[in-house]
């Protein structure tokens, strides 16, 4: 009966409904895993770091434990943005993931000065306490290396093939985690050869890894949040599309601007002026689905037609 009820749904939306529908289910499959397999290297990292008195270990621990609680964040985001258009977000929620970026960016930036105000402290206090079990804390990071790079290709893949600005900037979380760990078994080495204070610079280059992706995510999501235009490479493959159409004379104006994890598209061509408004109209039309089918990130387009050589009058609009 469910499995039924779900194929009736299912076959209601429309196909742009529909693709939403697998987005958001795919990313809710990818985060899941990633979540589980967060809290168990949390869990692993913590006990070990701290039976072997590695500050490194524990920063890396906690360093996981957010990539955790931000993947959460990153799981509400991209649910919201897969929400329908309605009367009080009319042109749809996917900014809501652009917003999950920037929480899980301002997250990583405490996490990331937290744990490099701990390893400063240490490194001036000059004291450090003998490392206990070094193998088993250098396996231990050995092991989250491996599973934070894993997570990294698993998750940047499901984010290209759904076009998830939210889902990619937890990839590179995971990616930084991954070189935030490789710093903490170097520092665990070094504390096995003789050197304990290479443990808490670790931590340091830790705190550096962690700010320094905060940064870029925080970036990304504020481009998308104040109606950034789109790559160049874009707006020169859509010029070239819509110049292909039967009866564009010219581009007279287009204008991109990103919204969330989709593209908002406005053009005005040229064309015969002596086109009626229906012949015209045919024009914009053909424009709109072109660039649409061709370029499915674009949610919205807008086409506006100009008669040729007369673009300041007489205009006709569609």
């Amino acid at each position: 009966m469910a499995r039924k009820k779900k194929r009736e749904k299912l076959d209601a939306m429309t196909d742009a409904e529909r693709q939403t529908y697998e987005n958001v289910k795919l990313a809710n499959k990818v985060e899941i895993r990633t979540v589980v397999i967060n809290f168990i290297l949390t869990a692993v990292q913590i006990v070990i770091g701290l039976l072997a008195g590695s500050a490194a270990l524990v920063s890396s621990a906690i360093h996981t434990l957010s990539d955790g609680a931000t993947t959460i964040i990153v799981i509400i985001g991209v649910n919201m943005a897969g929400k329908k258009s309605d009367s009080a977000h009319q042109y749809g929620h996917e900014r809501f993931e652009s917003v999950a970026s920037l929480i899980m960016a301002v997250i990583l930036a405490i996490v990331g000065f937290g744990i490099g105000y701990g390893a400063v402290t240490d490194i001036i206090g000059g004291e450090f306490e003998p490392m206990q079990m070094e193998v088993a804390a250098l396996i231990i990071a050995g092991l989250t290396i491996a599973a934070k790079e894993w997570m990294f290709w698993y998750t940047r893949a499901a984010a290209k093939k759904i076009n998830s600005t939210a889902l990619m900037a937890d990839a590179w979380h995971s990616r930084s985690d991954a070189m935030a760990t490789a710093g903490a078994f170097l520092g665990i080495l070094g504390a096995k050869m003789g050197f304990p204070v290479l443990d808490s610079v670790a931590g340091l280059i830790i705190c550096v890894f962690i700010v320094k992706t905060a940064f870029n995510i925080f970036r990304d999501a504020t481009n998308q949040m104040v109606d950034k235009a789109c790559h160049p490479d874009i707006i020169e493959k859509l010029e070239a599309l819509i110049l292909q159409q039967e009866g564009v004379a010219g581009i007279d104006v287009m204008r991109t601007r990103l919204f969330g994890s989709k593209i908002f598209v406005d053009i005005e061509i040229a064309a015969d002026g002596s086109l009626t408004l229906h012949e015209a109209h045919k024009i914009a039309e053909r424009v709109h689905d072109a660039v649409e089918a061709a370029f499915p990130e674009v949610k919205h387009c807008m086409v506006h037609v100009n008669p040729e050589k007369e673009n300041d009058e007489n205009s006709t609009a569609d």
